[in-house]
């Protein structure tokens, strides 16, 4: 691992949506995530970290010091009795916490070496948690807020016929099954996020390293992960502003105020990324240096 970062980051991510629903809410029949008051979409920062976690496990395939803590269908357990197997533990966690009082450094460290999203995002690691241990929730360096669309949007409901019948009663009664899907048309979405120097030179240990991935991975969270509900989806642009120093030079908000994006006036109902102008401001505040990547 190369050496722990030493600068504060704020970002801000723009990707766009097109025929496709990019975060589905499962208390509203799976229809796109909406803001009731502005109509604005909404797309959940879980949804953005799941989509980082995946790029991260397709490009390292688990290789040391890389894997992934949150995975579908690998309970935390499983994870989490690597690190007690590791440091000899197989009796009871307050037992051995009051064998070793430094347990909960060991097992936080260990977990944050070898599981990329732990050294980044951070976890409530179960296992930990109830054996009364101080490393089972981890605060981790790189945070992100919800994503929202820069217009209002319009989701609509989609009818699909199905051929594929399921029983054989089924067959008996009916050639094809009626079905639906909800996409929006088109949205362009706006994330921030933020990056602690501080978390991770105390907690964590993300490093320049890490920092590189996770950039290749928001730039790309989308390109391995296509499927035929989420439609045509991109990440535009990702905008990094760098302090020169740990706890940063000036407030995340300021930053986040200098990025404008502006739907052009010809435009009643945008339908493409060229339908929008982006721009930073130039008067950044000192010691803050702005890199726009795409």
């Amino acid at each position: 691992m190369s050496e722990t970062i030493k600068n504060r980051y704020d970002f801000v991510i723009l990707f766009d949506v097109e025929n496709g629903n990019p975060n589905g809410d499962p208390d509203a029949g799976n229809m796109p995530r909406v803001d009731p008051e502005t109509g604005c979409g909404l797309v959940t920062d879980v949804c953005l970290k799941r989509k980082i976690r995946n790029y991260v496990e397709t490009a390292k395939e688990d290789a040391d010091g890389y894997r992934i803590y949150i995975k579908d269908q690998v309970p935390l357990q499983r994870s989490d009795a690597e690190a007690l197997s590791y440091l000899g533990i197989n009796k009871d966690l307050k037992a051995a916490k009051k064998d070793d009082p430094s347990l909960d450094g060991k097992i936080r460290d260990f977990m944050c070496q070898n599981f990329y999203d732990i050294r980044t995002f951070g976890a409530v690691m179960t296992t930990f948690v109830k054996g009364a241990l101080n490393c089972g929730q981890v605060r981790g360096p790189v945070q992100l807020g919800f994503a929202r669309s820069i217009d209002p949007i319009m989701p609509q409901e989609i009818t699909i016929t199905r051929v594929a019948i399921t029983t054989e009663a089924d067959a008996e009664e009916k050639n094809t099954a009626m079905g639906r899907k909800y996409i929006v048309p088109y949205a362009l979405y706006r994330a921030e996020g933020f990056i602690s120097a501080n978390l991770a030179r105390k907690v964590t240990g993300f490093s320049e390293e890490d920092l590189q991935l996770l950039w290749q991975a928001v730039l790309n969270m989308f390109e391995n992960d296509h499927s035929a509900a989420r439609g045509k989806m991109a990440v535009r642009e990702l905008i990094v502003f760098k302090h020169d120093s740990e706890l940063g030079n000036a407030p995340s908000y300021k930053l986040f105020d200098a990025v404008h994006v502006e739907r052009a006036d010809s435009v009643t109902v945008p339908r493409q990324y060229s339908d929008y102008t982006v721009w930073v401001e130039d008067n950044l505040p000192d010691g803050v240096t702005c890199e726009r990547m795409a």
